[in-house]
């Protein structure tokens, strides 16, 4: 595995590697766990060549102390890659990706004006700056997210219309905990307390599916908000039921053929987000 500090010198690898075939691109904000490896994994399986980049993006950060605080790990990082068989490592600095300030606006419409679009102002127009970057850097054929960030991806499927990019986006399951913990670099913040009580999350929106089977929209919503604020540790900041393309909530079960439900928490001070997808009506 080569590690690649520069764009220019990114540009020119994969130049060459994209003659002998695919490229699949795994975009990651480092402090890597076993969800960022079922996705290289799978790039792995399905392309010649395949490059994750490494880089924790100050403008999709609204809170300066949730990017102060994000963690970074590149010494384990860099050898989870080598192990994971990856051929390129692009890990830049700050002044590589954003020499000067990125003033670019997308209008990325509905999908990213809910949701986490409301919670954190200006978060998905990072996203989009930095993901184009990528993929403006790398020329992909394929790039790889974890459905754990669901809306994140609507959004980026928004920009790759936008700017007209010819590639595929990969969507992958999330990946969990034995204890059905979704798999997130913030986990590590958690104290052994808060660790203990988190899984309760995946644990009420399980136990939603069989409870909207006979209840409404609302009343789904409010089961999955009481079982985890019961805990005192926990407190919902948002649950919506969405229509999985659009991301808009829906308030009756027959609006939608595949509705999610998208959940942030805040344990303590660790913001955590997880989903769940509802069984199809018919």
């Amino acid at each position: 595995m080569e590690i690649i500090r520069t764009v220019a010198e990114l540009k020119a690898k994969l130049n060459a590697a994209r003659e002998n075939g695919s490229i699949g691109l795994v975009p990651t904000m480092g402090a890597l766990h076993a969800g960022h490896l079922s996705l290289i994994e799978r790039a792995r399986r399905e392309n010649d060549t395949v490059v994750v980049s490494v880089f924790v993006n100050p403008t999709q950060f609204n809170n300066p102390n949730d990017l102060a605080t994000y963690p970074r790990t590149e010494e384990a990082d860099t050898a989870m890659l080598r192990e994971a068989g990856v051929d390129y490592a692009f890990i830049p600095s700050v002044e590589e990706i954003y020499p000067e300030p990125d003033t670019r606006q997308f209008a990325l419409g509905s999908v990213a004006e809910v949701m986490e679009g409301a919670m954190r102002p200006g978060h998905f127009n990072g996203v989009a700056q930095i993901v184009s970057k990528l993929f403006d850097f790398t020329r992909p054929t394929r790039a790889y997210f974890g459905e754990k960030d669901f809306q994140q991806i609507a959004v980026i499927r928004k920009m790759v219309e936008l700017e007209g990019f010819d590639l595929e986006i990969v969507d992958c399951p999330i990946k969990r905990e034995a204890d059905g913990l979704a798999m997130s670099s913030r986990n590590v913040r958690l104290t052994p307390e808060q660790r203990a009580i988190a899984p309760a999350i995946h644990k009420a929106l399980e136990g939603s599916l069989s409870w909207a089977a006979d209840h409404s929209v609302e009343e789904t919503k409010r089961y999955v908000i009481d079982e985890i604020n019961s805990f005192p540790q926990m407190e919902v900041e948002y649950y919506e039921i969405v229509d999985a393309l659009t991301m808009q909530p829906v308030s009756d079960w027959a609006e939608t053929d595949s509705a999610v439900g998208c959940v942030t928490v805040f344990c303590g001070d660790v913001r955590l987000i997880d989903n769940i997808k509802y069984h199809k009506r018919k």
